[in-house]
């Protein structure tokens, strides 16, 4: 079985047409549900194991719930950028002490899931008062150097919500 590769070693071409906007709305809107589904009924013990990583734990299923909710704020601050029209996208802090330091474990699941749909909501309305112009601007991805649309930035979320997702149905053990 393969498993999810490491984030930060994910590279991205963003080729495709501004036409997948529906699409990528789609994902978006429906990353809530889908981790619903995957944590919902799965027990604490299962929830709060950190498997074991190279120099430190890795970060449990319901850690890496948290770290969705945790980037909501990130990804609602680019759009904002395409809508200032800002020289570089708001960078984020490549450490992620927010979610290491959140002790989501201690959280109950039902926190975190509500605040991630709240937010995620927060995101999609704000996207859906937007006119053309922001879709049409190109702004620098700090890290991957890379410069973005609009629409790259939302491909960009919707696949690090699926990649989460992806992990944490493996630490669940569901292929």
């Amino acid at each position: 079985m393969t498993h999810p590769p490491a984030w930060f070693e994910r590279h991205f071409e963003f080729t495709f047409p501004g036409e997948l906007l529906p699409n990528l709305l789609a994902r978006l809107r429906g990353t809530p549900a889908r981790l619903d589904e995957a944590l919902r009924d799965c027990l604490p013990s299962t929830l709060h194991v950190q498997p074991v990583g190279p120099s430190r734990p890795l970060w449990s299923a319901q850690e890496h719930a948290g770290h969705l909710a945790d980037l909501e704020p990130l990804w609602l601050a680019r759009v904002n950028d395409f809508v200032s029209d800002t020289e570089i996208l708001t960078p984020t802090d490549l450490q992620n002490r927010r979610t290491d330091e959140a002790n989501h474990n201690a959280r109950p699941l039902e926190d975190i899931l509500f605040a991630f749909r709240t937010q995620r909501i927060q995101l999609l309305n704000r996207i859906a008062t937007l006119g053309p112009e922001p879709f049409g601007r190109t702004i620098p991805h700090p890290r991957l150097k890379t410069p973005m649309r609009l629409v790259d930035h939302l491909y960009f979320v919707a696949e690090h919500d699926d990649h989460h997702l992806a992990v944490i149905w493996e630490q669940i053990g569901h292929p």
